[in-house]
């Protein structure tokens, strides 16, 4: 295959921390490691948001941008026809919003493959624009038009099986399961951190945007279980406050510790010293932080449901409860931490489990796919050159 001019269209990037983040920004390390030109296309984001650490990238080309209303740390991109006077060879978009349309857009324009990533299950977000929750419910709206978007695109890729049900309500045919996968030297490799465990507590990570669907609530209840358990939570989000409210009513604020974001680059020390990783999300698509809790070693409790139902070994690497069952959160929780062998059986399952997908190994398999709708038979990779990927960020808000 010759190298490609590959468009990368997301409209979540750097400074935003989550798993589309994740997924593009290793995407286009390993492809321009093999030889391939890519642009990854997303909002601009105004000083206001912070470091300036998503312009080191050579890779990102920035596009005019507003406040959404709604989630005021959010920027809805609003293209202009100058944003895109270049043509790529093929168009990946990983949103639906409106670069993704955009992207979709100019490959029907450019005559070129539109490969799109089925990252989020929308239909769990709607609580985020007013009066389409109930409006989705009764009409199935958001499923019809996103069946549109999806529909029209060369190649549909899913991170999990679990999702395939989803995809194909929507009408599309042949979606292909590409895992994502996260960068383990960047976990192994974080410098100590003080710890922020109090001495003698057990002691529980969890990590995420802090949002309505992501359920820290039912976490929260869990810890009320565990008397001699402390919670970190990594992540920062609208729910916040309210969260904090929760742990006072329950009677366990001081008990858990929301630390907010934390730089990328010490994200693995948090997993190295937390005994047990908890997660209560019932609509990932994935679930990165999971993988990334179980490469550090770290055994899991958490939802089984959708994406997540594939992210644990169960009785394996930790276990899966049904969704919003506290009860099975709390009592395997309690197993685990009383059990000094079964901990450290699951410790060394949850490395091995945590090590199934590479950034490398996903990335031919994305080139497969682009091959297959260029229709271009697939040659020996391209070398990749020693120290040609970037280090980067795996906290995930939305993962």
């Amino acid at each position: 295959m010759r190298p490609l001019r590959i468009g990368l269209f997301t409209d979540t990037f750097l400074p935003d921390q989550n798993g589309i983040v994740t997924s593009v920004g290793l995407l286009s390390d390993e492809l321009r490691a093999r030889g391939h030109h890519v642009e990854v296309v997303a909002p601009s984001f105004p000083n206001e948001y912070g470091p300036e650490e998503h312009d080191t990238r050579p890779d990102v080309r920035r596009v005019s941008s507003v406040r959404y209303v709604f989630l005021p740390t959010y920027r809805l991109a609003w293209p202009t026809r100058k944003d895109f006077e270049r043509k790529y060879d093929l168009v990946h978009t990983h949103t639906p919003l409106t670069l993704g349309l955009a992207g979709a857009r100019l490959a029907r324009k450019w005559r070129v493959p539109h490969v799109t990533t089925y990252h989020t299950h929308i239909e769990a977000y709607t609580h985020y624009l007013p009066g389409l929750t109930p409006l989705q419910k009764h009409t199935g709206i958001v499923t019809r038009i996103m069946g549109l978007y999806y529909r029209r695109a060369q190649a549909v890729i899913t991170p999990t099986a679990a999702m395939l049900d989803v995809t194909q309500a929507m009408g599309v045919k042949n979606p292909v399961v590409i895992p994502t996968a996260v960068e383990p030297e960047v976990l192994r490799k974080a410098p100590p951190v003080e710890n922020p465990w109090p001495a003698g507590r057990r002691r529980l990570l969890s990590v995420g945007r802090l949002a309505r669907e992501k359920r820290f609530d039912l976490v929260l209840d869990a810890l009320a279980g565990l008397p001699d358990a402390h919670l970190v939570v990594l992540g920062e989000g609208p729910e916040r406050e309210h969260l904090i409210g929760h742990a006072e009513r329950l009677g366990v604020a001081d008990r858990v510790s929301f630390l907010g974001v934390r730089p990328w680059t010490e994200i693995g020390a948090y997993y190295r010293l937390a005994e047990l990783f908890l997660f209560a999300s019932d609509t990932e698509t994935q679930g990165l932080v999971l993988q990334e809790a179980q490469l550090m070693g770290v055994p899991v409790v958490a939802v089984g449901a959708r994406g997540t139902l594939s992210g644990v070994a169960h009785g394996g690497s930790g276990y899966l409860v049904p969704p919003g069952d506290v009860g099975a959160l709390r009592g395997h929780a309690a197993e685990i931490l009383a059990d000094p062998a079964l901990w450290a059986r699951l410790s060394r399952g949850a490395r091995a489990f945590g090590t199934a997908w590479t950034p490398g190994g996903v990335a031919e398999r994305v080139l497969d796919v682009y091959a297959g709708v260029l229709g271009v038979p697939r040659q020996v990779p391209f070398p990749v050159e020693a120290g040609a990927l970037t280090p980067r960020s795996t906290l995930a808000y939305d993962r």
